[in-house]
């Protein structure tokens, strides 16, 4: 692709086509090109005045053009000089461009009963960050469009604002950077980086819940950010008031802006988004098969995004029809993958070790360090749980006897009953690895 300079004089040329003479020498002489990226242009005016007469009056005028040279879409950002100074001192410093989920849009957002209220206030809070619903809180079980509208909130506020710094980050790695910072002692670095932003944006919050050095850090990067203005949005797979080992301080700061909950999709949204999707993929669903669809699955969208692509595979890959037969094939093949869903006794660990911030290689290991003897008794507990392997079995994967593994399980059960803070953490593990089978 040219530089900005290169296809200005070319978009000049074609402006002259649509506006008059004096209109383009008056408003797009001075202005200068400054970036051109896949989706936009930035331009840089002399003055405000300029900037608003060109975004209020010659916006669609310019878009044209534009969609003429590139055949595709491409939205305009205007800068005055100072904000483009700004904007090329912080706009390339975002340390997460989220390629890959540009799909995840407002646009692309079926909106139904079921989650209009979350998607009002996600769209009021992409137009006007730091200004309305500061934090917003989005809760709801997996699958239902949390992090869509997570996504969607990050793709209009850099398009509406590219200078902002943003950063998106899950809770679990938030936690995971922490650590890594305390170890390597780069602690100030790490503040430096979540508080020096215009918007953060955490998907999952609910796994910085009882850990104790996660939680005084957001505390403290929440504070920074709230009193500066900059907008948060924070999403979670239970409220607040539901976190059971949430510090009572954070419990109320999340809940000090906008709470916004997503329930499972009605018959009317699950067909419309059923429909949006077959669209995107370009699959042509008879509605027939559509409402079959709609009817089968009912609680998880994900679910639904998972039948129109086996459907589309069985098109593409094995000449089949998009007929009632193979929706019902693709239903039951998607909901017998993830009921048989088992994990494997490393996935466990893994994920087990991941909450506790251990290497999995210590929990499967002889270490007596207090922590690493409880990840390893809760490793025990969850593959006796969710796995069909005998105590021996368990036994030869941790390299102990199966006496020793039964004394594990009886400890676990008894703890998890005195401490209803371990049965949370217990509950939030096998949510993450059950959240594999998807």
């Amino acid at each position: 692709m040219n530089s900005a300079a290169d296809i200005w004089p070319s978009v000049i040329t074609l402006l002259e086509k649509e506006l008059t003479p004096t209109a383009v020498s008056t408003w797009f002489y001075d202005a200068e090109a400054v970036e051109l990226l896949e989706d936009r242009l930035v331009l840089c005016v002399p003055s405000d005045f300029k900037k608003n007469i060109i975004l209020s009056r010659y916006l669609p005028q310019l878009k044209k053009v534009l969609y003429d040279l590139f055949a595709a879409e491409m939205d305009v950002v205007i800068f005055t000089k100072e904000e483009a100074e700004r904007y090329q001192a912080r706009g390339t410093r975002n340390e997460n461009v989220l390629i890959g989920n540009e799909e995840f849009t407002f646009e692309h957002f079926i909106v139904g009963s079921s989650n209009q209220f979350a998607y009002n206030a996600a769209l009021n809070v992409a137009d006007n960050p730091g200004r309305s619903y500061n934090p917003l809180f989005i809760y709801g079980e997996s699958g239902l469009g949390k992090t869509h509208l997570l996504y969607a909130i990050y793709h209009t506020i850099r398009r509406n604002h590219p200078d902002y710094n943003i950063i998106f980050i899950k809770g679990d790695e938030f936690t995971n950077e922490l650590q890594e910072a305390i170890r390597l002692k780069t602690t100030d670095a790490f503040r430096q980086k979540y508080r020096d932003k215009d918007l953060l944006l955490v998907d999952d919050i609910q796994f910085i819940a009882g850990k104790e050095s996660t939680q005084e850090e957001f505390f403290n990067t929440f504070n920074n950010l709230y009193e500066s203005g900059h907008q948060i949005v924070l999403t979670s797979d239970r409220p607040p008031s539901d976190m059971a080992r949430l510090e009572n301080r954070l419990r109320t700061r999340f809940e000090w802006g906008l709470l916004a909950d997503i329930q499972p999709p009605d018959y009317e949204t699950r067909c419309a988004i059923i429909k949006n999707k077959a669209i995107l993929l370009g699959l042509e669903l008879p509605n027939d098969v559509l409402e079959y669809i709609a009817q089968n699955i009912t609680a998880n969208v994900r679910q639904l995004e998972g039948t129109i692509k086996r459907l589309l595979a069985y098109r593409d890959l094995m000449g089949q029809k998009v007929n009632d037969e193979n929706a019902s094939r693709a239903i039951q093949a998607l909901i017998r993958a993830r009921d048989e869903y088992i994990p494997s006794p490393e996935v466990i660990v893994e994920e087990t070790a991941k909450y506790y911030a251990r290497d999995p290689k210590e929990v499967l290991g002889s270490s007596r360090m207090k922590e690493v003897v409880l990840a390893r008794q809760v490793s025990i507990y969850l593959i006796r749980s969710i796995t069909n392997l005998s105590l021996p079995e368990i036994g030869k994967v941790f390299g102990q006897h199966h006496t020793t593994v039964m004394h594990s399980l009886d400890k676990v059960e008894k703890m998890m009953r005195d401490d209803r803070h371990l049965a949370e953490i217990v509950r939030d593990i096998k949510s993450n690895i059950n959240s594999r089978g998807y």
